[in-house]
C-alpha cells in the first residue's frame, strides 16, 4: 500500500488538540481559540463518544457538528471528528469536516471499518486511524487495508495504546514496538502519538510526548479543555490551552542520526556488542526450550497437565524481583515472561499430542487462570 500525506512533510510535528468530547458551542469556541495561539494544525472534538458503560455522556451529537463549522470560520484550523458508522460519516461531509477518524473500539470490528470504507468511497477526505483497543496488529493493518482499497490515499494512523490486565502507570500500556512495525512497513505511513488515552492522566503527560518524539512519531494527538476538571469526558486526562503550550516548550525534538564521526564510531562498537548479545539471548532461549521439551516428554510419561498455574505464579514473581533489581520495567518482565512460557506451553503440546494440530492457549489464558 503507497500512502499520501495528510499534512505536508516539512512540517513536522504534527499537531492535534481540541476537547475530548464538543460539549457546548462556548467550550468547543474557547479551546480553539486559546489552541490557535499554540499553533496547531488541527483541532479535534468527539461529537460522538462510544463509552464503555450506558449513562456516561455519549456526546453531541449532529448539533456539534455546526460548533466545528464555526471554529473553522472563526479560526481557520482545520478540524476532526470521530466517526464510527456510515451515517456518521455523511453528517461529517455534509457539515465540512475537514479529517475523520476512526476511534480504537471500531477499528476492532472489520463490519464497522468496511461501512466506513463504502460511505467514503469516491471522496478524497483524510482519515486517521486509531490501534484497535486489543494489541492486534493485523486488525490495524486491516483497517488501512479497506479505506486503501476503497480508493483513500490520505490515511494515518494514530497510536493510543492498548488496554490490558494489570497494573501500570498507563490507562493503555503502549507497547511502542507494534507502532514501529506499522512505521517500517509502510515507511510513507504518517503515525501520529495520542498521548492522553497511552496516559489517562496529566502528570505524564510531557515524558510520554518526548518518548514519541524520541522514537520519530510525526505527532502528537492531545486533549486540550478550557476546564479540565469539569469535563464531561475524561477530565483527568485533559489540560488546558496554556498548558499545551508549556508541555511543547519542554519537549526537545532530535534529528534521527547525524554526520558525526565520532557518533558513528561509538554507534558501530555498541551495535556490535548488542549483535553478539543477541545471537547469545537467541542460544540461551533455545537451550531452555531444550529443557522445556524433555520437561514436556515427562509429563507425558506421568500422564501430568501442560499448565503448571503455581510454577508460573513463582516464575513470574522471581523474575519481577530480578527484573527490578536490574532496572527493568514491570511491564518488560511481563511481557518477556508471557511469549516465554507461552512458547514453552506451545513446545511441550507438540510434545503432549504429537500430529494433532498446533493448540495455542491465548496468552490472557495465563493471567485469568492465575
Amino acid at each position: 500500500m503507497t500512502f499520501e500525506t495528510i499534512f505536508p512533510r516539512e512540517k513536522r510535528p504534527l499537531l492535534i488538540a481540541g476537547p475530548c468530547s464538543a460539549e457546548t458551542e462556548e467550550q468547543v469556541l474557547a479551546t480553539a481559540r486559546g489552541l490557535k495561539a499554540q499553533g496547531i494544525d488541527l483541532f479535534r472534538a468527539g461529537i460522538w463518544k462510544p463509552r464503555t458503560r450506558p449513562g456516561a455522556f455519549e456526546g453531541i451529537g449532529v448539533p456539534g457538528l455546526p460548533w466545528l463549522r464555526r471554529v473553522k470560520e472563526e479560526t481557520g484550523l482545520r478540524v476532526t471528528t470521530e466517526v464510527a458508522n456510515a451515517q456518521h460519516v455523511y453528517e461529517c461531509l455534509k457539515y465540512g469536516v475537514d479529517v475523520l477518524w476512526i476511534g480504537a473500539r471500531t477499528t476492532v470490528n472489520p463490519f464497522s471499518v468496511q461501512e466506513i470504507a463504502d460511505a467514503l468511497a469516491g471522496t478524497d477526505i483524510p482519515v486517521m486511524v486509531k490501534n484497535p483497543v486489543n494489541p492486534d496488529y493485523k486488525l490495524w493493518v486491516g483497517a488501512l487495508e479497506r479505506l486503501h482499497k476503497a480508493g483513500l490515499r490520505r490515511i494515518a494512523a494514530v497510536h493510543r495504546g492498548f488496554s490490558s490486565y494489570g497494573d501500570s502507570i498507563y490507562r493503555n500500556v503502549p507497547r511502542w514496538q507494534m507502532a514501529i512495525d506499522l512505521m517500517q512497513e509502510f515507511p510513507g505511513l504518517e503515525v501520529i502519538c495520542d498521548i492522553s488515552h497511552i496516559c489517562g492522566r496529566r502528570d505524564i503527560l510531557t515524558e510520554t510526548a518526548q518518548k514519541a518524539f524520541d522514537l520519530n512519531f510525526d505527532g502528537l494527538m492531545v486533549e486540550v479543555h478550557p476546564t479540565p476538571d469539569q469535563a464531561w469526558s475524561d477530565a483527568a486526562q485533559q489540560i488546558t490551552a496554556e498548558q499545551f503550550g508549556d508541555m511543547l516548550r519542554k519537549l526537545v525534538l532530535r534529528p534521527t542520526t547525524t554526520d558525526d564521526p565520532d557518533f558513528l564510531v561509538q554507534i558501530e562498537n555498541y551495535r556490535g556488542e548488542l549483535d553478539d548479545l543477541d545471537e547469545e539471548i537467541i542460544h540461551l532461549i533455545a537451550r531452555r526450550m531444550m529443557l522445556v521439551r524433555e520437561i514436556g516428554a515427562v509429563k507425558k510419561a506421568k500422564n501430568v497437565a501442560v499448565l503448571q498455574p503455581e510454577r508460573f505464579r513463582a516464575l513470574r514473581e522471581a523474575l519481577r524481583r530480578r527484573g527490578d533489581k536490574s532496572e527493568l520495567s514491570p511491564e518488560f518482565i511481563t511481557l518477556f515472561l508471557e511469549a516465554i512460557h507461552q512458547e514453552s506451553i506451545n513446545q511441550q503440546e507438540r510434545i503432549m499430542n504429537p500430529g494433532a494440530a498446533e493448540k495455542r492457549l491465548p496468552a490472557s489464558f495465563l493471567w485469568e487462570n492465575d
